[in-house]
């Protein structure tokens, strides 16, 4: 990180925020690599609040006039004409990814606003807030598609697929998570926006040892596959993901789609389609969903890859 590349962040912010509204968006994304020596922050638009994201250590230089320039920000009437209450920069890197308020007022608990609705974040306890922002336009596809299907919802942390898939008419969703927290916020999400929880299912379990009971709440039209790349003691990416692929075959509808994704840089597209093909070969590639433009990588190998599959 490169204390000389900062006017580069700040030039960014002031560009970004004319065109912030009450929708939760990620407004930088050095992780992409296209901004030299920036590459591990990040700054996300929570509605009313700027949260930046250092992914490592920086040295006091680089730490203090990161500091200043937000504090600077804060004081802009640009700032102050989109009701911003405040700023706060979350230590990615550290254990527990502390949380410090950097000026005005945070929510520790917001109620963050994708697409028209709600999710209930959580700041300065873990590394993640409650929502992946590169996943939005995934929850949207299917949204779109989710009218009178069901769906299974594997590796479901808090449910955003589930509410986007219960708002565009789903007839059933089964979440499945080994968090249990996870999934009673994913209730709270659903209770957010009114929705009916006679529809929607929630499985506190290990996916390794529930098949049955999976495969006992389905067919399903669409199953969603969204797994951490690495959760130790219960999923490793390139040995377990080929183990869920091969029971889609029994979980699926005639016409059933799966949209499988993997979010480590140390795979390709490949992965998931060469593994589909070797474990599930009745499933074929349809497409790769686009990720947002916000989240721009220099590298698309590197960055989210959701791919559709068929039978």
């Amino acid at each position: 990180m490169q204390v000389n590349a900062l006017p580069d962040f700040f030039n960014e912010l002031n560009k970004a925020l004319p065109n912030c509204d009450n929708e939760i968006r990620r407004i930088f994304h050095g992780r992409g690599r296209l901004w030299q020596g920036l590459d591990q922050l990040t700054a996300d638009w929570l509605g009313t609040q700027l949260i930046v994201n250092l992914f490592k250590p920086v040295d006091d230089e680089f730490m203090q006039s990161l500091a200043q320039g937000l504090q600077h920000l804060s004081q802009t009437e640009q700032w102050k004409h989109i009701g911003a209450q405040g700023i706060g920069l979350q230590h990615r890197y550290e254990h527990g990814a502390p949380f410090e308020v950097i000026t005005g007022n945070i929510e520790l608990k917001p109620v963050a606003i994708e697409n028209g609705l709600k999710y209930q974040l959580e700041l300065g306890k873990n590394q993640n807030s409650g929502l992946f922002l590169d996943m939005r336009l995934g929850r949207e596809w299917l949204q779109q598609r989710a009218q009178d299907k069901a769906v299974l919802n594997l590796f479901s942390y808090t449910c955003g697929f589930s509410v986007a898939a219960i708002e565009g008419g789903a007839s059933k969703v089964v979440n499945v998570d080994m968090a249990r927290a996870s999934l009673t916020r994913g209730r709270d999400n659903h209770r957010l926006n009114q929705h009916d929880l006679s529809k929607v299912t929630f499985m506190g379990h290990d996916i390794f040892r529930s098949w049955g009971k999976i495969t006992k709440a389905g067919p399903y039209d669409v199953i969603v596959i969204d797994p951490p790349s690495f959760q130790k003691g219960s999923f490793a990416l390139t040995k377990d993901y080929k183990r869920i692929l091969r029971r889609l075959p029994s979980l699926l509808t005639p016409q059933g789609i799966v949209l499988a994704c993997v979010n480590s840089p140390a795979v390709t597209q490949d992965f998931l389609i060469d593994t589909m093909l070797e474990e599930a070969p009745e499933l074929i590639y349809q497409q790769r969903l686009a990720n947002p433009l916000e989240f721009a990588d220099i590298d698309e190998q590197a960055s989210l890859k959701a791919l559709v599959f068929s039978r």
